[in-house]
């Protein structure tokens, strides 16, 4: 949606291309010619190398949550697609954290020695005036355990102040909040669409 409005007024034309979905319509969009491509790694190899897309003629590349990816297991799938890119691409690299293997990607993807514009500060410190409650459970069969801990640690802190609960998916977002309130404690779900 975003590329379609930077893009609508110069006829640029782009397509989003993930797994998930059928393959028909994101081929026909690569068929029909395409400027920009927004893409997971699997999706976008499965696509190379059925050969409905090269990567000869890219000469601009965007990482977006380098490290998101690095730390979900995908530096293979995106080392081999980049290996498929010309060499002379611009390449932008953005990553929420900055850590070494996200500084040794950055190095090996680009050209020349990087340049590294970072917002906020470095020295990454948690705030003292924040509790963190850590507990670990050993197996997802734990779900009803995790449920009864939460709401017995919810009991015994819970003083008006303002608590982050994270979770791993959307749907476990949703389902925690809902136990949530069930329980009596007023929740409410953040995440992305």
């Amino acid at each position: 949606k975003e590329c379609d409005k930077f893009g609508g007024s110069s006829r640029i034309r782009n397509t989003c291309l993930y797994g998930g979905v059928p393959k028909r319509q994101q081929m026909m969009d690569l068929r029909d010619g395409r400027e920009i491509v927004i893409a997971t790694p699997g999706r976008l190899i499965d696509l190379i190398s059925m050969g409905v897309i090269n990567l000869k003629r890219v000469t601009y590349l965007c990482l977006d949550e380098a490290d998101r990816m690095l730390d979900m297991g995908f530096e293979d799938q995106v080392r081999k697609i980049i290996g498929q890119i010309r060499p002379d691409r611009q390449t932008l690299f953005f990553s929420a954290t900055w850590p070494k293997t996200v500084e040794r990607m950055a190095r090996d993807f680009c050209r020349e020695k990087p340049v590294h514009i970072n917002v906020g500060t470095l020295d990454l410190k948690a705030n003292h005036r924040i509790t963190q409650h850590v507990e670990v459970f050993t197996s997802y069969s734990a779900g009803n355990d995790k449920r009864r801990r939460l709401a017995e640690l919810m009991k015994e802190i819970m003083d008006g102040s303002k608590i982050i609960i994270f979770s791993d998916t959307k749907r476990n977002c949703d389902d925690l909040t809902r136990n949530m309130r069930m329980e009596g404690f007023p929740a409410l779900s953040i995440h992305g669409r």
